[in-house]
């Protein structure tokens, strides 16, 4: 069936064409002709399927009749981070090439006098991370009483991160009248709570089962003796599996940085994403990965939802995720529209737990990887760490007993010759030795004189007798 029987305008399907795309996938198949009859929707699918076409393509055609007013955006779609609000205004910018739509883009990272300034001109859809929508919303820069469309897309996602009680305060202010589209990978129990909450009867579909993981991907655990080895294995994998790009996935932004140091001191040209970045740091590593200028890429789970990024062939879990379900979505990076990929997941003894939640959710046992004794071999080593190396092995080495030498004993040097003692004068001769005649004291001098009398010198004119 093709996009024209979905009763979009034929501007639209014009401009689908445009990208390449002629029939449409399953959820998009299920939902647009929803969307366009004003239905409330909950939509679960499996990442990779086609979900931000589904609200998109019908939300244009909805959009394209109506004025936009100051402050006061038309539609709202949520979510839960930077690099996914992005990639839904590129596709809002394709696909609405040739309708007269304005759109804002409301993200953490940048600057917020741009965005009031486009919030003030009037916008058709605004797409926003919680966050900054909270933000804006407090400092009365935004309005959402004219809101009459709100997409809340990666649900699950905004679960995990703890937007959901942003999410109910949004809600709150929008229009009771609205019409709602919630996407989501899984449905977990609070998300089915907001949606029975904040959705009028609304009409569920759903593709594939949930926390399922793509046909079209090859899963495979490597097993490793620790947590050290891996990035030996690792680096066995890249060199020896045919890659030609690849996203690995760490659970810890420290581990992403120093993963990606070490790829790039052995000659990878990797580069890498996480959440301590800034947003034009995040966007221009993804672009240079996008554009083939690196073809390996660091992350943490802020890329493991959404992201399209085509032709990646690997996707390396160098940590078992701590969330079963963010699995489904790191792997969910290859294998996408139609295309095959291959999975690796590296488990360290204190990974089994994790690994086997992920078996549970997932209803299959991943297939054990042997690397066909590279695994086993050692490592290899820099030049410039190799004498290091072999100095701490020889350090560890046990070391043969070997009898003691007695070292000959140093001759023992004369004794000094001891400084002439200086003779001293008896101390009978040293007390006759006269001392400086000392002064008598003044009491000693002169007398003291009886109170009342003359205490000064007497003039000897006194002592004449003037008879």
């Amino acid at each position: 069936m093709p996009f024209a029987d979905l009763g979009l305008s034929p501007e639209l399907v014009q401009a689908v064409k445009a990208k390449g795309y002629d029939t449409p996938t399953p959820i998009q198949a299920q939902a647009i002709p929803s969307v366009l009859m004003m239905r409330d929707l909950i939509a679960i699918a499996q990442t990779g399927t086609g979900k931000t076409a589904s609200f998109v393509l019908p939300m244009i055609d909805i959009l394209s009749h109506g004025r936009r007013r100051a402050m006061m955006p038309r539609s709202l779609i949520l979510e839960p981070t930077r690099e996914l609000a992005a990639q839904v205004a590129e596709n809002f910018e394709a696909y609405g090439k040739n309708h007269d739509l304005k759109m804002a883009l409301l993200i953490g990272g940048v600057q917020m006098g741009d965005q009031v300034k486009a919030l003030n001109e009037g916008v058709d859809v605004l797409i926003a991370t919680p966050g900054r929508l909270m933000d804006l919303f407090e400092r009365g820069k935004i309005l959402l009483t004219g809101c009459d469309l709100l997409v809340i897309d990666e649900a699950d996602r905004m679960l995990d991160m703890g937007f959901i009680p942003d999410i109910e305060t949004i809600c709150s202010k929008l229009p009771t009248t609205r019409q709602t589209l919630l996407f989501s990978a899984t449905m977990p129990p609070p998300i089915k709570k907001l949606a029975d909450k904040f959705l009028t009867n609304p009409k569920s579909i759903e593709v594939a089962r949930p926390a399922s993981a793509n046909v079209n991907i090859a899963q495979h655990k490597v097993l490793v003796t620790s947590a050290r080895t891996k990035r030996d294995v690792l680096r066995t994998l890249l060199k020896t599996d045919n890659v030609s790009t690849a996203m690995i996935f760490a659970n810890r932004k420290t581990t992403v940085r120093e993963l990606n140091k070490s790829l790039q001191s052995y000659g990878f040209s990797s580069g890498e994403i996480h959440g301590d970045m800034d947003q034009s740091s995040r966007i221009a590593t993804l672009d240079q990965f996008k554009d083939g200028k690196i073809n390996i890429l660091c992350c943490s789970d802020v890329a493991a939802r959404g992201l399209d990024v085509k032709g990646v062939s690997h996707v390396f879990n160098f940590d078992t995720p701590w969330h079963p379900d963010d699995y489904v979505h790191r792997i969910g990076r290859t294998g996408r529209a139609g295309a095959t990929g291959r999975a690796f997941t590296l488990v360290a003894p204190e990974d089994l737990e994790a690994i086997d939640n992920v078996e549970k959710l997932t209803g299959m046992k991943i297939p054990v990887y042997t690397l066909g004794g590279a695994a086993a071999a050692p490592a290899e080593a820099k030049p410039e760490r190799a004498p290091r190396e072999r100095k701490a092995r020889e350090e560890r080495a046990p070391r043969e007993e070997k009898p003691r030498e007695e070292k000959p004993r140093r001759e023992a040097k004369p004794p000094r010759e001891e400084a002439p003692v200086r003779e001293e004068a008896p101390r009978a001769a040293r007390a006759e030795k006269p001392r400086r005649e000392e002064r008598p004291r003044r009491e000693e001098r002169e007398p003291a004189g009886e109170p009342g009398e003359w205490n000064g010198p007497i003039p000897g004119f006194l002592g004449i007798s003037a008879l």
